[in-house]
């Protein structure tokens, strides 16, 4: 297969594009490295694309193994011919390939196998050939009794052969292919209630909808309502004309033979082809909606993880609870504990009071700026107690409610314990609750994506394919941010392209024994980190601690002499870089050419621009350019809110029906798709991203059931 062809056609790239992205990929080159240091090479394609690239380069690899496979298979059995090997060669998705292998495929014991033990595979041919002048089936098949295989009667004779020609109608891969186009196409999607009790999945307990047209979340809503044994679940289509797509790749001109072969394909249909072709349908719907939520769940995860830091802030968290009262953590703009308590604000205590004192004297002794709650159990009360807290004290401090989904893992994991073996699990989930402020991307890396809570059904996911997704957006998150050499965890190191997990530790382990790292070229000197994960990896690394200012940048060692030459060769100095004094060194650029000065330095002109970028704002963190978060100073209750109040939130989930935004209450309000905007759009995430600050008006609210329905359209 010409995989450059194919891919090309199907990125709408061009060929070289493709051709040097497999080429850097199959010389082992990462994902975020090709993105951001061959953008050359690439045309400068995003991580996005190129992961997307990639996966289909495997797909493509695979189906062409799997052609090999099957060719390999026939021709040993004496079947190839020049009509099948041409197929194979056309095909372009496995289940075409598995069409066409179908008749070839080894089998277990069938009925029209032990029909064919008995001799009776001449008979079935006769029968299916349809001959004009061909006598009645039954007649034929008196001629096929042979008491010594069990076949006694003229009757017994032609089951079997029509046995027979129900496989040969069932293996034919036009048929297969013409049907499955048809359900495809036609097909209904029906759900009915398996049991006379009320739940979750109610509203599909007398639910149909056409296969082309049902959105994913209610496919992966039935699926799951079905393995909890609350759905019965089919596929229908109009019979009549599923049997005649059939009966026009079958039925020649009429025959004595005709009605046998009706028969047949009817059995075929029922017993062998309908049942198929309804799995196959089931796991398309299942395989689409899983990759559709996989990509909204990435989306979200990919927003979240960028969310704009609270810098050099000191931050007071609470992570809040009932009985054991709420875990305090004082956190420093550097993300070290300077302090820990507990408080008893909340029922059953009600320590009002005490509470207070305690963290009026933590907030006046470290100066904290900003109070961290966690979204969990007794979020809201906690709330409203440090909306009063702050109303007392004036201004200079405010609050916001973080998503704790997942502290509780981080908590308990192993990890937590090597970071804080002086803590127990709940006041490490305050201090996670304080850094996911300070910095969602380092905290976030600590734990399971699939914990984070950002996603839609994502515990019902292909478990390998949701991981490298989500894998892949950490990664690409981490590498586009860049880490301090002498401060990122392990975690947050094993991110980083070309670096795993033993090597994170063996970073962390020289810096321990060395002391910090005072260039990127130390990085040589760690154990198991050669030159090839030194090149994937140095880039994203930053060294503020060194000597060569670039060691802070996002420019690669290897344009380090060209980054120079270009400082030079515009009138200035690295210390000029260092104390950002390079007042017009694009304009300068530009005035030369871009072309020229880049053909100079024996660059790309992408390249060039990217060392420009960093040399005007060395150190530089791309999310500090995203909308800040949004910080509170009061809170109120879903009692207070009516119809028609305008609020300010922030979009906390983006699902396929609509999106989460908070504003201020402890429940998120839901923005239904129809509700985000006057124009047609087929998924929210075309409008919004998670923590983007919308305005929103509030369309219904339902006390009791604590849903606040929203709507970010103009008043009319």
């Amino acid at each position: 297969m010409d995989f450059v062809t194919v891919l090309s056609e199907q990125f709408n790239l061009r060929p070289y594009q493709v051709d040097n992205t497999i080429k850097l990929l199959d010389e082992g080159n990462t994902v975020p490295f090709i993105a951001r240091y061959r953008k050359e090479a690439t045309g400068s394609l995003d991580d996005q694309t190129l992961r997307e690239l990639s996966e289909r380069l495997e797909y493509l690899r695979n189906l062409d193994k799997r052609k090999n496979e099957i060719y390999e298979s026939i021709d040993n059995q004496g079947f190839m011919t020049d009509e099948i090997a041409l197929a194979l060669e056309n095909a372009k998705t496995m289940a075409e390939l598995e069409d066409i292998y179908r008749p070839y495929k080894p089998k277990r014991k069938t009925r029209a196998s032990i029909a064919k033990e008995k001799g009776l595979l001449p008979l079935a041919e006769m029968i299916f050939e349809q001959s004009p002048d061909s006598p009645y089936p039954i007649d034929m098949a008196a001629d096929f009794i042979n008491p010594e295989k069990e076949v006694n009667t003229p009757e017994e004779a032609l089951q079997g052969a029509l046995d027979i020609i129900a496989e040969m109608i069932s293996d034919n891969a036009q048929i297969r292919g013409n049907l499955r186009e048809y359900y495809l196409d036609k097909a209904i999607l029906s759900s009915s209630a398996a049991k006379e009790e009320d739940s979750v999945y109610s509203m599909y307990y007398e639910f149909s909808e056409a296969v082309n047209k049902i959105a994913g979340y209610r496919v992966l809503a039935i699926d799951r309502g079905e393995r909890e044994d609350f759905l019965k679940v089919s596929i229908d289509v109009d019979i009549e004309n599923a049997l005649n797509i059939i009966y026009s790749e079958i039925l020649k001109d009429e025959s004595k033979c005709t009605q046998a072969v009706i028969d047949a394909a009817q059995d075929a249909f029922d017993r062998l082809i309908a049942p198929s072709i309804e799995r196959e349908i089931r796991n398309i719907l299942t395989e689409n909606a899983s990759d559709a939520a996989i990509k909204v769940f990435s989306s979200n995860l990919r927003q979240l993880l960028m969310q704009p830091p609270v810098k050099g802030k000191v931050v007071l968290a609470l992570d809040p609870a009932y009985r054991t009262g709420c875990k305090v953590a004082v956190v420093d703009g550097s993300s070290i504990v300077l302090d820990t308590s507990v408080v008893y604000p909340t029922p059953p205590h009600n320590k009002i009071d005490e509470s207070e004192k305690v963290l009026n004297e933590l907030i006046d002794k470290y100066n904290v700026e900003v109070i961290s709650i966690g979204n969990g159990t007794a979020s809201k009360e906690t709330e409203i107690f440090v909306a009063n807290l702050i109303k007392k004290r004036g201004k200079g401090l405010s609050y916001m409610v973080v998503n704790e989904a997942g502290a509780s893992v981080y908590s308990a994991s192993k990890l937590a314990a090597q970071e804080f073996p002086q803590f127990d699990v709940s006041l490490r989930s305050a201090v996670s609750i304080a850094r996911r402020l300070q910095d969602p991307l380092a905290e976030l890396v600590k734990i399971d994506p699939k914990a984070i809570g950002v996603g839609q059904y994502q515990h019902d996911m292909p478990k390998k394919q949701l991981d490298e997704a989500l894998s892949g957006v950490v990664e690409d998150c981490v590498n586009t941010v860049g880490v301090d050499l002498n401060t990122a965890s392990p975690s947050l190191l094993s991110h980083i392209a070309g670096v795993n997990s033993t090597v994170a530790k063996n970073i962390v382990k020289y810096r321990e024994d060395n002391g910090c790292f005072k260039s990127r070229n130390e990085l040589k000197k760690v154990s198991k980190l050669g030159p090839k994960a030194f090149q994937q990896c140095a880039g994203f690394l930053r060294v503020p601690e060194s000597e060569n200012i670039l060691d802070n940048t996002s420019v690669h060692p290897e344009s380090y002499e060209a980054a120079k030459q270009l400082v030079q060769f515009c009138g200035y100095t690295l210390k000029d870089v260092k104390y950002n004094k390079l007042y017009s060194l694009r304009e300068r650029v530009e005035a030369l050419g871009m072309g020229e000065v880049a053909d100079m330095l024996g660059i790309g002109v992408p390249t060039l621009n990217d060392i420009i970028n960093e040399l005007l704002r060395p150190g530089r963190d791309p999310r500090d350019e995203l909308p800040k978060p949004m910080l509170r100073t009061d809170v109120m209750d879903i009692n207070d809110i009516r119809p028609g109040m305008q609020f300010t939130g922030t979009v906390r989930n983006v699902v396929d029906f609509g999106a989460f935004v908070d504003i201020g209450v402890h429940q998120d309000g839901l923005v239904h798709i129809s509700e985000i905007t006057n124009r047609f759009i087929k998924h929210p995430s075309e409008v919004l991203k998670v923590g983007d600050i919308v305005t929103v008006r509030v369309l219904a609210v339902d006390v009791d059931k604590k849903r606040i329905s929203l709507s970010m359209k103009p008043v009319s």
